[in-house]
């Protein structure tokens, strides 16, 4: 399921998700703001999302998920929350947590985050 190594893609998957629940479309420009990237950069990556089938993008070139593209995306969004908020929670500089939780999110894996999120859920007051 996951990108594997691929981790800038995974992040551009991510950012469709979170500017899809902001603004009624997504375009190019607006994820090259978000992600402060060069636009001609951003369109070499849609372009790879694109025949890899994580993304659709309509003739106005309005940019969605695909229900592969949409999975990844919540994967690693869930993961980004969850390890910032306890990376907080801990003791740590937010900004530090955000960080350190965007590296992690790409490279953990899946038995490892579900043992986490598990102890995180049942020791909630920790």
């Amino acid at each position: 399921m996951a990108l594997r190594k691929n981790e800038s893609l995974e992040d551009y998957l991510e950012c469709i998700l979170i500017l899809g629940d902001k603004k009624p479309v997504v375009r190019g420009v607006d994820i090259a703001a978000e992600m402060g990237f060069k636009k001609s950069s951003v369109s070499v990556a849609m372009k790879n999302l694109r025949e890899k089938e994580y993304i659709t993008v309509s003739e106005e070139g309005y940019i969605s998920l695909t229900d592969s593209g949409r999975q990844i995306a919540e994967m690693i969004y869930e993961r980004h929350r969850l390890l910032t908020d306890w990376f907080v929670k801990i003791g740590i500089d937010p900004k530090t947590a955000a960080d350190d939780a965007c590296r992690l999110e790409h490279d953990i894996s899946q038995e490892s985050f579900e043992a986490i999120k598990k102890y995180i859920m049942s020791h909630p007051s920790d």
